[in-house]
């Protein structure tokens, strides 16, 4: 995965996101801790190993948790009209809230890679967090999302 700087980039995006909800923190603040401590790989530091990021794509991971953070009440509408009515927000698990803020806050960039890629992108992400029926989860609602952001990508499709 170190060869993948930008799929390195969406998981620190998810956890920062993560961090950032868990810990009342700003979006800029984790962006701050994350390049400070966790991406990159100063002289000294264990790597990858102890829970590093050394080859994330930094100005993309930063892009994201800005959007993410920027866009949440926008976001978050998006993602809980999508829900069933008997799954609020608060009833997903943080991390799978986190991915889809990332992936939702990756799709409302418009100037990003082709909807597919995003959406493929994070399930790829969610299967390093999850082993269940999550990714699949995200795939859904990360479709769902691409065909309100990104009309335009799946009518020339036909």
């Amino acid at each position: 995965m170190s060869a993948r700087p930008r799929t390195l980039a969406r998981v620190a995006a998810v956890q920062a996101l993560y961090q950032a909800e868990q810990a009342g923190q700003s979006g800029e603040t984790v962006i701050d801790q994350f390049v400070r401590h966790r991406i990159g790989d100063p002289p000294g530091t264990g790597g990858a190993d102890e829970g590093r990021l050394p080859a994330a794509d930094v100005p993309l991971f930063s892009r994201i948790v800005r959007t993410a953070t920027m866009q949440q009440d926008v976001l978050d509408g998006m993602i809980a009209e999508a829900l069933p009515e008997s799954w609020p927000m608060a009833r997903l698990d943080p991390v799978l809230r986190a991915c889809l803020r990332a992936g939702g806050a990756e799709l409302w960039m418009s100037d990003g890679p082709p909807a597919k890629v995003v959406i493929n992108e994070y399930m790829d992400v969610a299967h390093g967090f999850f082993s269940g029926d999550e990714p699949r989860m995200i795939n859904g609602m990360l479709d769902r999302l691409a065909h309100l952001l990104r009309p335009a990508e799946f009518s020339a499709a036909g």
